[in-house]
């Protein structure tokens, strides 16, 4: 198949921070957002990890956290989704998203039912193959959910069905389903069908980040996609440290440069960190030098910011 000729649009390149939803931090998780939301960062990711005791309900927190923001576009990164109906999270969505003019986006994952204790909170124990299976079918069940119409939505799955039921509300805007993938059939499946590919550090480093981003590239050609189809953020789980050393745990200059050169070289829009301490520092030194000469340095390259 030949590569699509219309040359490639760049998504708007947009920062944000990732938050743990820990129990023991709700006024902080409160106060964290707000301070990402007067900083001018536009993306707010929180973790979905349900079946852990330390953990607060993310969709309850992300309600929290949009009525406390103003401007910033919210998401599970990514929503687990063994433990949540399809069916359910997208009407979870769409309702949030209405209330919140239109700022919320859907981070979804095949789940990690088996390995982490899913499956003791009445979730289905799948392997990696059938969780996949259903994450495709889940993708599908929650557009229809979404769609704008009124005649009754059917789907009939190995995993989800829908029996008739008429879609709505619809969101406040087209909602973006962006997928964690690392493996090739999740990658494979983010190519063909998702908005976007949302994969973290150090779960791929950046050397790793594109050669991955090429298979994207390739299996959305395959499915007759442009692979700007398939917007590209990032994950970074780390700590701007001048006096540190490692891949994400280094100066300002470093990140500045990481973040560029995945910035052209893989078409990444969207970056989010996530620190690991000190975290209004963190967010503070992100905002103020990072994020402006990330700008400025693909400004020069031409490429806008």
């Amino acid at each position: 198949m030949s590569e699509p000729t219309a040359a490639p649009v760049r998504h708007p390149l947009e920062f944000g921070v990732a938050l743990n939803p820990e129990a023991a931090r709700t006024e902080e998780l409160v106060r964290l957002a707000r301070l990402a939301d007067n900083r001018g960062l536009r993306l707010l990711g929180v973790m979905d990890h349900p079946y852990m005791p330390t953990t607060l309900d993310s969709w309850t927190l992300l309600s929290v956290l949009a009525a406390s923001t103003e401007h910033i576009r919210l998401f599970p990164d990514v929503a687990n989704l063994p433990l949540r109906p399809p069916a359910m999270l997208a009407k979870a969505a769409a309702s949030l998203d209405l209330l919140s003019g239109g700022r919320v986006e859907l981070g979804l994952g095949a789940g990690a039912a088996v390995q982490h204790g899913g499956g003791g909170m009445g979730g289905p124990r799948r392997s990696m193959k059938e969780a996949i299976e259903a994450l495709e079918e889940g993708i599908a069940v929650i557009r229809r959910v979404w769609a704008a119409s009124d005649e009754p939505a059917v789907y009939d799955g190995k995993h989800y069905r829908l029996e008739g039921v008429v879609p709505g509300p619809a969101p406040a805007h087209p909602i973006g389903v962006w997928v964690g993938a690392y493996g090739p059939r999740m990658v494979e499946l983010t190519g063909r069908l998702a908005d976007g590919w949302l994969p973290s550090f150090p779960y791929l480093d950046p050397a790793a980040f594109l050669k991955v981003n090429k298979s994207v590239d390739d299996s959305a050609v395959a499915a007759s996609r442009s692979p700007s189809d398939v917007r590209r953020l990032y994950n970074i789980i780390g700590r701007i440290d001048p006096a540190g050393s490692g891949q994400f745990n280094d100066g300002p200059d470093s990140w500045i440069e990481r973040l560029v050169e995945l910035a052209v070289e893989g078409q990444v829009s969207g970056f989010m960190i996530t620190p690991m301490a000190d975290h209004d520092h963190q967010i503070e030194v992100f905002t103020a030098e990072i994020v402006p000469a990330v700008r400025e340095a693909l400004s020069k390259e031409g490429v806008a910011g």
